[in-house]
């Protein structure tokens, strides 16, 4: 049996409450591309765990694996597994030695070309995190990416940093008119990397990034880290056990099936999986697959968003007061995310995309005593009726959203209705979650009502569907 988990809007759809309360029933937990830029949130018992590349099964004593499909921060990684530690948990997790590596040049070039989109006035900013992300996945699809069986091989990993590191430095100095020596190395975009604070010019230094990452091969060989991933979850199955796969962000910042070129550079989409995580798409497939949904939208970073509460005062005030209530601001970055009525168009395209065998709906506590409630159901575009999202961006962003009313609901004890199941839910909460599955036509799984793991209603776990 596997599970795979997919974002069904544009990230930030409470993942991973889902993932560690069904990770509960798995054995490994893989996340299956993505990096440090996908933050989520576990809450237990009270106790709160940001995390942004440990998989979210790791609060639950399950294994959690990092797949091909990642690319690894090696220093977030270990932060993240040491405050763990810290915090009383003991934390298994293996990385694929197939991985792509973000190396600290792969981070000072994020922030170089997203200040350069910015500063040409085109728009054509993505609103990035400066991660690195972007860049380690084009030099991964180059073919000069660094992987982490490669930190584990210091000869290989010299060779492979003297080939790449005078490209990246001839970009910077050369392209961008950056010179890494000078005082200007210290002024200009990026200077600052994510690790600690280097100057710059470390990021381009082959002997400081060897003597760094070969280290880093160290701990990941004495901790006994790296597995080969396609084997290794192989052998895993063949053991009987369940596995649970975790997508990071969500289906409409897929590099193929979102808004290009307001995209992550990944596939967070259900078919990545298979090829993230190296288990054939026949054994994916059989499973289930379920789409994690907010009850209404938010975003972080630039893009359409043609529901987007933005329009006159009163419309900004409830963008607030529902920003206020959900918690939206970004897990990694702290940024305030757009906030917007649900899009039933987003989440039609989701479930095709990804084949959803059920959905579960969070944040329906925060809608509780709006004075009015809408959902999308479809859109017009220069006179055409369109029930799903446009292939373009362009046209996207022209799209006028067609609006349903729904009947709002009162606030209600979390806790209480999640003790006593969907029934206790308030009957308009209830009849917008029918409302949604109807015009999507995949069943409701779940509804969360709260952050804790306790404060979901559970309607059929997947494991035993």
């Amino acid at each position: 049996m596997t599970l795979t988990i997919v974002g069904s809007q544009l990230g930030d759809e409470g993942k991973g409450a889902l993932v560690d309360r069904w990770g509960g029933d798995a054995d490994v937990v893989v996340r299956y591309q993505g990096g440090d830029n996908a933050g989520h949130t576990v809450v237990e018992g009270g106790a709160e765990y940001k995390l942004s590349l440990v998989p979210s099964g790791a609060v639950r004593g399950t294994v959690g694996v990092l797949g091909n499909g990642c690319v690894v921060n090696p220093n977030t990684l270990f932060t993240e597994i040491d405050d763990l530690r810290e915090r009383g948990l003991d934390p298994d997790v293996r990385v694929a030695r197939r991985a792509h590596v973000i190396m600290p040049y792969h981070r000072v070039l994020d922030g170089i070309e997203e200040e350069v989109k910015a500063d040409d006035d085109a728009g054509d900013e993505v609103g990035t995190t400066g991660r690195g992300i972007g860049p380690t996945y084009e030099d991964k699809a180059g073919r000069r990416g660094i992987r982490v069986a490669d930190l584990l091989d210091p000869d290989a990993l010299r060779e492979k940093l003297e080939y790449v590191v005078p490209q990246k430095r001839a970009l910077v100095e050369d392209v961008y008119g950056i010179d890494l020596t000078g005082s200007e190395a210290q002024s200009a975009p990026g200077s600052r990397t994510q690790s600690g604070g280097d100057d710059r010019a470390e990021a381009f230094d082959v002997d400081a990034l060897h003597e760094e990452f070969a280290a880093i091969g160290e701990r990941l060989a004495d901790e006994g880290m790296t597995v080969n991933c396609s084997d290794y979850l192989h052998r895993r199955r063949e053991a009987g056990d369940e596995i649970l796969f975790e997508g990071a962000q969500g289906t409409h910042i897929d590099v193929d099936h979102g808004n290009y070129p307001f995209v992550t550079s990944s596939n967070p989409t259900a078919g990545a999986a298979a090829v993230g995580s190296g288990v054939g798409v026949t054994t994916v497939g059989a499973g289930e697959v379920v789409g994690i949904v907010k009850a209404y939208l938010s975003r972080v970073g630039e893009g359409p968003m043609p529901t987007e509460l933005d329009g006159d005062a009163d419309e900004e005030a409830l963008a607030d007061e529902i920003r206020e209530r959900g918690g939206e601001f970004g897990t990694v970055t702290g940024r305030p995310r757009r906030i917007g009525w649900l899009d039933l168009p987003m989440l039609r395209h989701a479930a095709r995309v990804s084949g959803f065998t059920g959905v579960a709906v969070n944040h329906v506590d925060v809608l509780a005593g709006l004075d009015e409630l809408k959902v999308c159901t479809g859109y017009e575009l220069d006179g055409e009726a369109l029930d799903t999202v446009p292939t373009t961006t362009d046209r996207w962003e022209r799209c006028e959203p067609v609006y349903e009313t729904l009947d709002t609901w009162e606030p209600f004890d979390s806790a209480a209705v999640a003790e006593a199941g969907y029934d206790a839910l308030p009957e308009a909460a209830r009849e917008y979650l029918e409302f949604v599955a109807d015009e999507i036509d995949t069943p409701v799984y779940a509804v969360g009502v709260g952050p804790d793991r306790e404060e979901t209603v559970e309607l059929t776990n997947p494991f035993e569907a």
